[in-house]
């Protein structure tokens, strides 16, 4: 099979040819370039488990029956070899039919991302947030897009933060942004500031996240999804037992079947597939894949990428 192999940290990966994986697989199809993956591509450490693996948390296939399924997260790229290959291993419990909305190629540039975010969704829905506008922080990544989408198509009202609001403010506003606006400051303010949020999507962290959720309404709720700015929280509790807010982790890795059924329902219904098209900067093949994770590591990709598996 060919494969982008990572075989050493600090080193970036490449693309090379392995033996077949042993077992349960899919016929690789499309995949994405999530985060995650760039910074297992550039040899950086926390991702991978061990080594030598293949990257990719999500992978678009055909299984041996005949059926075009995806699988994201599932330990893919972390825990085991990943969906940057044309041959997958997959646990067949993890594999979802690609929904009649979308091709598989959109199935792919929809991925955890979209996933992600439809878990954020859902999590507001659960708790049933108050009136009010819900902030989306990283609006330019994928996460941000389908959460916007997401989010306007079920009547919020959303306003994106981002640092390229002058570039991306017509691209947001079409994915359905009422607003769009320049990021949260990266250093944490005061614990308790102006609350103007009924919810938040943050794929940022950091002093970002603690802003956010100092401007969070009573009874509102952030999901925490994502580490692009920091891992850290340095922050109070004052939001959590003075105005009830809610952290959120939304975690997209090891879901059970019916919340990864839920999550695609939830996408199917409310996401076209001219939005995944809108959301989508590039395609590429698996040799392009070292040099696109430069771009998404330094920030200069809107949305999301998609590879091509086959030759």
């Amino acid at each position: 099979m060919r494969a982008i192999l990572a075989t050493e940290q600090g080193a970036p990966a490449r693309l090379t040819d392995r033996p077949d994986p042993e077992g349960a697989a899919v016929t690789g199809l499309w995949s994405s370039l999530n985060y995650k993956d760039a910074l297992a591509v550039a040899g950086q450490p926390g991702v991978l488990r061990s080594l030598p693996m293949v990257p990719g948390i999500d992978v678009v296939g055909r299984d041996d029956a005949g059926r075009t399924v995806i699988v994201t997260g599932a330990g893919l790229g972390e825990r085991v070899d990943g969906g940057l290959a044309d041959r997958v291993a997959i646990d067949p419990s993890t594999a979802v039919p690609v929904p009649d909305a979308f091709t598989p190629q959109q199935a792919a540039a929809i991925g955890t991302a979209g996933v992600t975010a439809a878990l954020s969704v859902l999590a507001f829905e659960r708790a049933g947030i108050p009136d009010g506008p819900v902030l989306v922080t990283g609006a330019g990544g994928g996460v941000g897009g389908f959460a916007i989408a997401l989010l306007a198509a079920g009547g919020r009202e959303v306003h994106a933060a981002t640092g390229r609001a002058a570039a991306l403010g017509d691209h947001l506003r079409a994915l359905g942004a009422a607003e769009v606006v320049d990021r949260l400051p990266a250093e944490a303010g005061r614990p308790l500031q102006r609350a103007a949020w009924a919810g938040v999507v943050d794929s940022v962290g950091g002093g970002a996240l603690v802003n956010a959720i100092a401007q969070t309404l009573p009874g509102g709720v952030v999901a925490a999804c994502g580490l692009a700015a920091s891992p850290d929280l340095p922050g109070s509790v004052l939001p959590f037992i003075l105005r009830g807010v809610t952290l959120a982790g939304i975690f997209s890795v090891d879901l059970e079947p019916q919340r990864r059924a839920e999550a695609w329902e939830l996408l199917a219904e409310r996401i076209d597939a001219a939005t995944v098209d809108r959301l989508v900067e590039r395609t590429i093949g698996l040799e392009e894949v070292p040099s696109a994770a430069e771009d998404v590591l330094a920030g200069r990709v809107r949305g999301r990428i998609v590879v091509r598996l086959t030759a």
